[in-house]
Formats: C-alpha cells, structure tokens, sequence
C-alpha cells in the first residue's frame, strides 16, 4: 500500500436516539443514527404489516382464486 492516501481509521462511537452507544472503528469521529439493531422493529419483534388501501387482501384475494381456478380447467380438459 502506498503511504499517504489512505483516510485515518481511528475509534468512534455510534449513538442511536434510544441512548444505544456503539464503539468501533471508522474514518468519521462520531456518528448519530436514528435506528439501531437495539430499537428497529424487525430486530425486537414488535414489526407489524400496516395495509394500506386493502393491498395484502388484494393480493390474498388475486392469488388465492387461482388454484381454484387450475383445478376446474383440468375437471374440464378431462
């Protein structure tokens, strides 16, 4: 490696808004987050499927007509 180009890569620490401090390395001092591994939703369980205009029931509805649908073309074609 040549001497001189590289950024320094010195200890930081992260902080997350829920009070989460995380030390690592970085080229940066110090990093505020808005979400971390500690508060997001997928990580603790607490993530929900918000329906907004009814689209999972569309989807549910649009794919689940469709066995329904395969099994009486083949009553059909028999």
């Amino acid at each position: 490696m040549k001497a001189g180009i590289h950024p320094d890569y010195k200890p930081t620490t992260i902080t997350c808004v829920c009070g989460n401090v995380i030390e690592t390395r970085s080229t940066k001092k110090d990093i505020k987050i808005e979400i971390c591994s500690n508060c997001h939703p997928f990580m603790t369980g607490k993530q929900k499927i918000i329906d907004t205009a009814g689209r999972v029931e569309k989807f549910k509805k649009k794919y689940e007509a469709k066995p329904a649908a395969a099994a009486a073309k083949k009553k059909a074609a028999k």
